[in-house]
């Protein structure tokens, strides 16, 4: 399985997709994705509460008003018989209101997460692949209780695999 996200056109917008496996038990991966305590290590603030989800990453480095999301939380389906699934609104002011979902499914003793984000432009979706590329990675470095890259320098090492930064 290849680490490199993809960014496929549906209409006038953009899907942008990652499918990562990891070494861990669904549940390990449902925290890191769910929890703000775990949330707040690899990503930023987040608050999940009354339906709603709010996250204040601290990459990159941008205004916080600019990074700030919002939205409703669209599915929560904690693990059951090896599959989970998150999905929420993403409302950010610098970008179309769109859609991020994480779908988990367990493959023997490890988790397969497949991120999609869904309603993008084009261009906001090539920018966003190597951004969402070092988060993952991040999230990855978390789950392993290890010291996680910092956000921008994995940034900078994954853009050049991306078509739209050749």
């Amino acid at each position: 399985m290849n680490d490199l996200g993809t960014v496929t056109l549906d209409g006038t917008h953009a899907i942008l997709t990652f499918q990562r496996r990891l070494p861990f038990p669904i549940a390990d991966v449902w925290a890191a994705i769910t929890d703000p305590a775990e949330r707040k290590a690899w990503l930023g603030t987040t608050h999940i509460e009354d339906g709603r989800i709010v996250i204040e990453p601290e990459d990159p480095p941008a205004p916080p008003e600019t990074k700030r999301v919002t939205g409703r939380i669209l599915t929560w389906q904690p693990p059951e018989n090896g599959h989970a699934v998150f999905e929420h609104e993403w409302q950010q002011r610098i970008v179309e209101d769109s859609v991020v979902r994480y779908e988990l499914r367990t493959d023997g003793d490890e988790t397969v997460l497949t991120f999609t984000h869904r309603g993008l432009s084009e261009r906001n979706a090539l920018g966003f692949v190597p951004g969402t590329h070092a988060f993952l990675d991040r999230m990855r470095a978390h789950l392993d209780g290890a010291e996680l890259p910092d956000w921008g320098e994995r940034y900078a090492e994954v853009a050049p695999h991306y078509p739209a930064w050749k």
